[in-house]
C-alpha cells in the first residue's frame, strides 16, 4: 500500500514559511519521497500502518493551508500513466525491501 500527501501552505509570511519547511522536511524524515512539487508518497505495509501515518499526519501543527492523503494499493499505485516526461527515480518501486544504492 502506499500513502500519498499532497499539500498546498502558504508561505507569505516568515511563520508560514517555517511551518512549510518543518512539515516538508518531516515528510523526508518519516520515508515519504517527493512525486512532484508538494506531493509526497510512502510506502506503507498494511492499512493499519496507513492509518497510523495519517493519524501522524493528522497530529502535525498546521493550521494554514490544506494537506491531503490518500491511501492506495500498490496495483493501483503501478496503474499511473504518464503523459508528459517519465519517471525520473534511483528507488525500486517494486515490493522488494532491500534498496542497494
Amino acid at each position: 500500500m502506499r500513502v500519498i500527501v499532497m499539500f498546498d501552505l502558504p508561505v507569505t509570511t516568515s511563520k508560514h514559511m517555517r511551518t512549510y519547511r518543518l512539515f516538508r522536511k518531516w515528510l523526508i524524515e518519516t520515508g515519504f519521497v517527493m512525486m512532484q512539487e508538494s506531493i509526497y508518497s510512502k510506502i506503507v505495509l498494511n492499512p493499519s500502518a496507513a492509518r497510523f501515518l495519517i493519524a501522524q499526519l493528522k497530529a502535525r501543527e498546521v493550521n494554514d493551508g490544506l494537506i491531503q492523503a490518500l491511501i492506495i494499493t500498490e496495483k493501483q499505485f503501478s496503474s499511473i500513466e504518464f503523459i508528459i516526461g517519465q519517471i525520473k527515480s534511483d528507488t525500486i518501486n517494486d515490493m522488494r525491501r532491500l534498496v542497494i544504492i
